[in-house]
């Protein structure tokens, strides 16, 4: 990804205001199929409302896995696919994606064994029972079979509790069993995610063009109408095909181009991520997966140094704030007390928390943690009878993005008439390609490509980056200012304002949120926020008074998740009229979320 293929703004698109596919929203199913689509040489234009991957993609639990607990809503194919797309990227993408070994302690035999048919059957209906010992070995034995070709992870074990507390001590020691199976965590989906962008743009050659902060507000004369949300001109773009994959804003989005929807149906998940150097040890380096008494799934998963503690399904309103509750809070340190009674937990350990919503159907009575996760893909007529049609993806999750950019892909292929030069199965991704996966290969990476700054240094930059770290090496070996952050030694300013050179960002929080991992970790001071925004000023042309709006602006969306921080400091989802007014001639509104 460069400066010179990838828009600030809505410039590169104004100045070619066509192309065959518009793509609406740059989270990870839009960018995937933004990469399908210039790999098989489309004339392909994306926008995002804010920066990409930006909305519910960023607010992911940090996983690449199977759906195991899918099985018991019979979602067969679902499962089967999550299973096969994981194992690919454990192949594709081995820089950010890797083997997680994950536990599930188990208190009973045979519970669950005659309710969960019934559960399936009623859609979650019924009284709960906990799941037991026999019905996760049903669910493991089946799981594992997915695997059976092509596997990339371990079959799943069994313990008694004698073997279960000598691998975890400070489990609850009411545990009967643990049953221990794989799949996979995704370290940095941000910087994945930009990955797939820079792919998409390389592929295609300048035919592949995308631009964040650009919105798509209306349609005039068969054309939608995008905003530059940032100097708010406007530009009528024409292409026959419109993909709209703004995720739980799709209704919304569909509003806004002239084509009011009731698809989407999302849930609202929350995490929180803590610095608790006692619980990081009780995890033994593994995640742990259970369901709580309500029968949610929960995880506890070491992480970067930090444990997070993850998740809520509950029905949420997308005119709601998107926030982690005091009431979540206190369900999550709950939980931990649970399955790890003596480790203490409080919320002074909260270094960052984060919420998001979950692009699922319209679903009606069925209970939430029983709604399908599939996708499907819509289709309709853009408005002003112009011929150009809209597919709207309805669900997707980020372990079978690729899956699902390729299906869309594939639906667009065939509006257009044209056929697929090469499939995506296998192909690596961003800095994943070359990555050295054996100790002898990355020796020699490093010892190729350390730029004079020494083993260590380039070592930190290949975890960070894959194999573009070489790209960063070389930008930061020019740099001649380069040196190390007072407040962040780990960075330096050379990389920083390369990022922020190359990676279109805008503000500083795209820096903080999404192309590093500081925010995760609980980095993000001011003082440390403000260093940041004087290392980029002078790729980004800030004065020192914009240095200090930066850094204002920056804090309040690292904390936007967090209800206690002042409701006058967090951002706002809707700076304009309702979306659903949005269709030229009846006044033109922006879209009230990101897409």
């Amino acid at each position: 990804m460069t400066a010179s293929n990838t828009e600030r703004g809505i410039g590169g698109l104004a100045a070619r205001p066509q192309a065959e596919v518009l793509i609406i929203g740059g989270g990870i199913n839009g960018l995937a199929t933004f990469r399908e689509l210039a790999l098989q040489g489309v004339d392909v234009a994306l926008v995002e409302r804010g920066d990409f991957v930006s909305g519910a993609s960023s607010a992911s639990s940090h996983m690449i896995h199977g759906g195991i607990r899918y099985l018991e809503n019979g979602e067969f194919r679902l499962v089967h696919e999550a299973v096969t797309e994981r194992n690919g990227l454990l192949r594709i993408a081995p820089h950010y994606v890797r083997p997680l070994q994950t536990t599930i302690p188990i208190y009973s035999t045979f519970s669950g064994v005659l309710s969960a048919p019934f559960r399936f059957l009623r859609h979650g209906g019924g009284k709960r029972s906990e799941r037991g010992a026999l019905l996760i070995k049903i669910g493991l034995v089946i799981y594992d079979s997915f695997s059976r070709n092509g596997g990339r992870v371990p079959a799943h074990t069994f313990h008694g509790r004698k073997k279960s507390l000598v691998a975890l001590p400070q489990l609850n020691p009411k545990v009967k069993y643990t049953a221990t199976y794989w799949d996979a965590s995704l370290r940095d989906p941000e910087r994945l995610a930009l990955d797939v962008l820079r792919d998409a743009l390389e592929a295609g050659h300048g035919k592949a063009r995308a631009a964040n902060y650009t919105a798509a507000v209306g349609v005039d004369g068969g054309r939608v109408v995008l905003r530059d949300l940032e100097t708010g001109e406007e530009t009528p773009f024409s292409a026959s095909v419109v993909v709209n994959a703004s995720g739980p804003w799709t209704d919304i989005t569909n509003s806004a181009i002239g084509h009011p929807t009731t698809f989407m149906g999302g849930t609202k998940g929350s995490h929180i991520v803590l610095d608790n150097p006692e619980l990081l040890e009780a995890t033994a380096g593994r995640e742990l997966f259970f369901e709580s008494s309500d029968g949610r799934i929960v995880l506890i998963y070491p992480l970067r140094g930090r444990v997070l503690v993850g998740t809520t399904d509950l029905e949420h309103d997308m005119g709601d704030p998107i926030v982690c509750t005091e009431d979540e809070v206190d369900y999550f340190i709950d939980l931990v007390g649970q399955v790890l009674p003596d480790v203490p937990v409080d919320r002074s350990q909260i270094v960052y928390r984060f919420s998001g919503v979950r692009p699922l159907p319209g679903h009606g009575d069925v209970a939430a943690g029983f709604v399908s996760r599939d996708y499907r893909i819509e289709s309709a007529p853009l408005a002003d009878g112009s011929g150009t049609t809209v597919l709207s993806l309805v669900g997707g999750k980020w372990t079978t993005f690729r899956a699902s950019g390729e299906r869309l892909a594939d639906h667009v292929l065939d509006l257009l008439s044209r056929s697929r030069l090469r499939s995506t199965k296998g192909l690596p991704i961003g800095g994943g390609r070359g990555y050295p996966t054996s100790e002898a290969a990355r020796r020699q990476w490093l010892a190729t490509h350390e730029g004079g700054f020494g083993i260590e240094r380039a070592e930190t930059l290949l975890d960070r980056y894959g194999t573009v770290a070489a790209d960063v090496i070389e930008a930061i070996a020019d740099d001649e200012d380069d040196r190390a952050l007072r407040t962040l030694p780990d960075y330096s300013t050379g990389e920083l304002r390369h990022l922020a050179r190359t990676e279109a960002v805008v503000h500083l929080d795209d820096v903080l949120l999404r192309r590093t991992s500081l925010a995760f970790v609980g980095a993000v001071t001011e003082e440390s926020a403000a260093e940041v925004a004087e290392a980029i000023a002078p790729v980004l042309g800030w004065s020192v008074r914009r240095r200090q709006d930066e850094v204002e602006r920056a804090l309040a969306r690292v904390h936007a998740a967090d209800p206690s921080w002042p409701v006058a400091a967090r951002p706002t989802r809707s700076e304009a009229p309702d979306a659903a007014s949005a269709v030229r001639g009846q006044g033109v509104g922006t879209v009230p979320a990101e897409q």
